[in-house]
């Protein structure tokens, strides 16, 4: 049913469109009492075999949602409703912004793909805590904040900016994710420099703990897949060296050549991040590497190209306590989350591990 949905209406609509009308249909049912209950039941059965321990909590499983689908946190409900064990929010700038100038969304249909530079368009982060101190939960879910630079700020303003958002969504966030690899807000990915993120995490870590003394709010950075492997390495350390909660693998990528895609080159030479499935195997090699370099010290999230469960299976044997996806869901549709779900807990319940946990990193701790 989606698959015509979205050859009759979604493909001939302009993306940025398309996804607004998307997120107003599943805001208005997780609304209504008796149908967002009917969803659930169809679109988030529980497995209780997936349940997930991870950065000190307890989801109902691993596969979330990852930043950039809901940036202004309005449908956190509606995408637990559809069956994201975690929903990631924002990215979310110390000041409102409207972001690049449209158009500045692209579908790459051939490849299952999407290039975007929105520019990290969103309300700003005192409209979003306000909007989450008053969020009447419906559905349990882990609620995520990737926080990012406003582009308006300069480079050596950047901490500052940073600590603003902090203190403000801190206490709203079951976790905080330091967002420095979009390519899409000039100057951003310089952040990843080791000299240059120390300082930034060590002040967001301490905001954060200044603004919600009772509670460790755990502390994340996302990276992005173009990062060389010394680079890679570097940031892997940084984590460990100051205590960091986890790392998220990846980000978009500004790469082209070598990924095979065949859409439409006038599409493809489009500039801003690519996402989905040509970034599959360069996230995986990102996600390895890290985990060969931290095991079991740090959480990590894999995330980029995750197109269904053998996917997902696949980050967690690589290393990934948790897996994310967003592009996929534009070309699956509402079942997708269940799909994931059905398909790891099948894939577990034929693996020689018991949990999930066991399997974390299994193929990278296999003897060469």
């Amino acid at each position: 049913m989606y698959q015509l949905l979205f050859q009759l209406l979604f493909r001939r609509m302009d993306p940025e469109r398309a996804h607004h009308l998307a997120v107003g249909w599943i805001r208005l049912a997780a609304r209504v009492p008796v149908l967002r209950t009917f969803v659930a039941a169809v679109l988030a059965p529980r497995h209780p075999e997936l349940r997930t321990e991870a950065l000190g909590l307890r989801m109902h499983g691993p596969f979330g949602l990852a930043a950039g689908f809901d940036k202004n946190a309005v449908a956190v409900d509606g995408m637990a409703m559809l069956g994201f064990d975690h929903v990631e929010i924002g990215t979310v700038t110390g000041e409102p912004q409207p972001g690049n100038p449209r158009k500045r969304l692209f579908r790459l249909t051939a490849d299952r793909a999407l290039i975007n530079r929105m520019g990290f368009n969103n309300e700003g982060s005192a409209a979003v805590a306000d909007r989450l101190a008053g969020r009447r939960e419906v559905f349990r879910t882990t609620v995520g904040v990737n926080i990012g630079k406003t582009k308006a700020v300069p480079e050596q303003e950047a901490v500052a900016d940073y600590v603003t958002s902090t203190e403000r969504l801190a206490r709203h966030a079951d976790y905080l994710v330091v967002n420095v690899s979009s390519p899409n807000t000039p100057g951003l990915r310089d952040l990843q420099a080791v000299d240059q993120l120390r300082p930034l995490l060590t002040a967001v870590r301490e905001a954060a703990d200044r603004s919600v003394p009772g509670r460790r709010v755990p502390l994340l950075v996302k990276i992005a897949p173009d990062l060389a492997d010394d680079d890679i390495d570097a940031v892997a350390d940084l984590a460990v060296e100051l205590g960091l909660d986890g790392v998220i693998a990846t980000n978009t990528t500004i790469a082209r050549e070598s990924l095979g895609l065949t859409s439409d080159p006038t599409v493809v030479a489009e500039t801003g991040g690519l996402s989905g499935a040509p970034l599959k195997d360069r996230s995986l090699e990102v996600l390895r590497r890290l985990y060969a370099r931290v095991g079991d010290r740090i959480t990590l999230v894999g995330v980029g190209g995750v197109e269904n469960a053998e996917d997902a299976w696949r980050r967690i044997l690589a290393g990934a306590t948790l897996v994310q996806g967003y592009s996929a869901f534009i070309y699956q549709g509402p079942c997708w989350s269940r799909s994931v779900h059905r398909g790891l807990a099948a894939r577990l319940a034929s693996s020689p591990y018991a949990t999930l946990a066991e399997a974390v990193g299994a193929d990278t701790r296999k003897p060469v």
